[in-house]
């Protein structure tokens, strides 16, 4: 414990808060500390422990001063500690709260936890060594003719730091904005090259050979839908949702088919809007164009459940094989739950609790609904 020394507590130039943790015992060795339990307080250059309740008694300890340092796991009625040895003490050693220690190492006990992070934050900065390589600033002031070195601690010291940390924030932001700026000019590119790809196999003109052709398709399945329909090129109203329709028509049959022939209108809409690129598609036309499946005689409809879930299935899917699947599985397992159906299946949960539900409503399964869930049952009523 004579190696702290008394400090203000206020960061030098140069100098940066680490990690602090709340309620440390101080142990001057192994007895402990005349100190309260109090802030001790990481940074580049020492360690600084703070009183809890009396702010004014603040003492530092260089972190040059440190040999080694170790764990101490907590026992029964003890708490976790880290045990720091340290070197002999200087001549020029400022004045501390400890003359005089027969212990050549200092204890901090943990009463709060935290002396994971804390430990392996004092390994970083023990291998970095930053004190090294920053050296406190000093700033010049001139009274009459003497010239005089100060720290810049206080008002002014932190003013300083504000506006350090402030120019960097500004910096790190242009610097992500140029990033995003030239992202969307690649993104924009690439919807180009998918257009002029596919005005290429359109026109063919006998330019183009089938392998070509194959290779071609098989790009533009990669970067997502080859001239999404959008508003500047179909206009808007019905027409633009007639399109629309069409698009999502050829898009969806194989996602569809791959599970199961229903999918969910929020899978959809992000499936759809993660192949369109940088031509998102607004939920509301999204609806609109599906609700138009049937009348244009797409093999895709809309379907609302009773709840109001929304989906998309396909024309040919059966309502009876998908209640037929649903009693054959519970009646299988004795019961199951929406969460279980949907492992069975590899289907979502909400579709496999509407498909539960759509069963129990015709008659074929019965539910128990308790505290642990909802779980659907055989009905042999």
């Amino acid at each position: 414990m004579d190696r702290f020394a008394w400090t203000n507590g206020l960061l030098e130039m140069n100098e940066t808060l680490v990690i602090q943790q709340r309620g440390v015992k101080l142990y001057d060795g192994d007895d402990k500390a005349k100190l309260d339990v109090g802030v001790v307080l990481l940074t580049t250059h020492r360690l600084i422990w703070r009183d809890h309740k009396n702010h004014e008694c603040c003492i530092a300890l260089s972190l040059s001063q440190i040999i080694y340092f170790e764990e101490q796991a907590a026992g029964i009625g003890k708490s976790a500690k880290i045990v720091i040895h340290l070197y002999p003490v200087t001549a020029n050693k400022e004045p501390g709260p400890y003359q005089q220690s027969k212990f050549p190492y200092i204890k901090l006990s943990f009463k709060e936890h935290g002396q994971i992070e804390f430990f392996r934050r004092l390994t970083e900065e023990m291998t970095q060594k930053r004190w090294e390589t920053t050296v406190p600033q000093t700033i010049s002031t001139a009274t009459g003719s003497q010239t005089g070195k100060t720290r810049a601690v206080g008002i002014v010291g932190i003013e300083r730091k504000i506006e350090q940390k402030r120019k960097e924030t500004e910096q790190n932001i242009s610097e992500a904005f140029e990033d995003l700026s030239q992202l969307m000019v690649k993104a924009k590119e690439m919807v180009e090259l998918s257009r002029s790809i596919a005005n290429k196999i359109k026109d063919k003109h006998g330019d183009i050979t089938e392998d070509e052709t194959i290779r071609f398709k098989s790009y533009l399945l990669s970067m997502g839908i080859a001239n999404p329909v959008t508003r500047e090129t179909h206009g808007s109203g019905t027409n633009y949702h007639m399109q629309l329709a069409k698009q999502l028509g050829d898009m969806l049959l194989a996602p569809l088919e791959e599970r199961g022939g229903m999918m969910a209108l929020t899978e959809v809409y992000c499936l759809v809007n993660r192949a369109r690129g940088m031509e998102l598609l607004s939920p509301e036309d999204l609806v609109n164009a599906c609700k138009m499946f049937e009348s244009m005689q797409l093999p895709l409809r809309l379907r609302v459940f009773d709840s109001g879930v929304m989906v998309v299935q396909l024309q040919s899917h059966s309502e009876e094989e998908m209640i037929a699947s649903a009693l054959d599985n519970v009646t299988d397992k004795g019961s199951l739950t929406s969460e279980e159906f949907a492992k069975l299946l590899g289907l979502s949960v909400l579709l496999s609790k509407e498909r539960l539900l759509l069963a129990e409503k015709m008659g074929h399964l019965c539910r128990d609904d308790s505290v642990e869930g909802l779980r659907f049952y055989p009905n042999l009523f």
